[in-house]
């Protein structure tokens, strides 16, 4: 993921309005490491519930408000963007209000997604050789490219479902 200023992280955002743009609070785009980021994604500790994400899509970022459901998951859940399986941390359904008429409608999408936005570490983690010969890191850019197209598929869905 390329690197992104305040005012274009805070353009880019596609489901809210001018009021909610203005009041998202933004991470420390200083600290980031733009280089092994497949999105950019952060919690407000004031909106326990709220989440960001911003995709890079087309070359452009996709910015794209997510709420979490009070409700937790039953069952230890697999995040639908990272498919990482030792799940060193938790999954939780977000849902999103889809950009344009659709969101205005009550239109909206979810997914299951690491609780903290941690899917770039996870699929950066080395797997253990499933048999003799298995290539690791082929199989850690699988992962990688993966990830990529499934954070896209989402932003995609909801940005274009005007």
């Amino acid at each position: 993921m390329h690197a992104i200023t305040e005012k274009d992280l805070r353009a880019s955002f596609v489901n809210v309005s001018l009021r909610e743009r203005s009041a998202i609070s933004l991470p420390d785009l200083a600290a980031a490491d733009w280089d092994r980021l497949d999105y950019l994604g952060w919690r407000d500790p004031k909106q326990p519930l709220a989440g960001f994400i911003v995709v890079p899509v087309d070359g452009a970022p996709v910015g794209i408000l997510l709420r979490q459901t009070e409700q937790r998951v039953r069952a230890r859940a697999q995040c639908a963007w990272c498919e990482d399986v030792t799940l060193p941390n938790d999954v939780v359904f977000f849902s999103a209000r889809r950009a344009g008429q659709a969101g205005r409608n009550g239109n909206t999408v979810g997914t299951l997604v690491c609780e903290g936005f941690e899917c770039s570490v996870n699929v950066r983690r080395p797997l253990p050789p499933a048999y003799l010969g298995f290539d690791v890191e082929a199989a850690r850019q699988r992962r990688i490219e993966a990830l990529r197209a499934h954070a896209e598929g989402f932003a995609r869905d909801l940005r274009d479902s005007r």
